[in-house]
């Protein structure tokens, strides 16, 4: 990668906000699948790290993000590190098909009615005759 696309990504990622934090836990599976994903939909993130209770410092952190997820690191400044990483179709493709997402077949949602009050009040008396005096008066009708 080149510095002139490094600077414009870093300027591309100014008005970004941290998504991902790394804590006292440091860097574990669970994280370093939830970073892939999101980079398969975002390409470009920020990730926070907790200085005070991290295991380790931002620059070491963000190398082994680097090296586990195939990603450019784009900036480290302070307790946050850039990520870049470029989707791949294929690669989101195969990881779908893994999940079973790809190649499940889709299972058709519920359609909901939504009752207005009258019909709700006309089921009602249809169950119970003497709803009907439940009824609110309307005056001026």
């Amino acid at each position: 990668m080149t510095s002139k696309e490094r600077a414009a990504l870093r300027a591309k990622a100014n008005g970004l906000e941290p998504i991902i934090q790394i804590g006292k836990e440091g860097i574990s599976d669970n994280l370093i699948t939830q970073i892939d994903d999101t980079l398969d939909v975002r390409e470009l993130i920020k990730v926070r790290v907790h200085l005070e209770s991290s295991p380790e410092g931002p620059k070491d952190l963000a190398q082994k993000l680097a090296e586990a997820l195939q990603a450019d690191v784009i900036q480290v400044i302070g307790g946050i590190i850039v990520l870049y990483r470029e989707a791949d179709e294929e690669r989101i493709a195969e990881k779908k098909k893994k999940r079973g997402s790809g190649t499940a077949k889709a299972v058709a949602k519920k359609k909901v009615k939504i009752k207005g009050k009258r019909q709700r009040q006309r089921e009602k008396e249809a169950k119970n005759p003497y709803a009907k005096y439940d009824r609110p008066k309307y005056y001026g009708r």
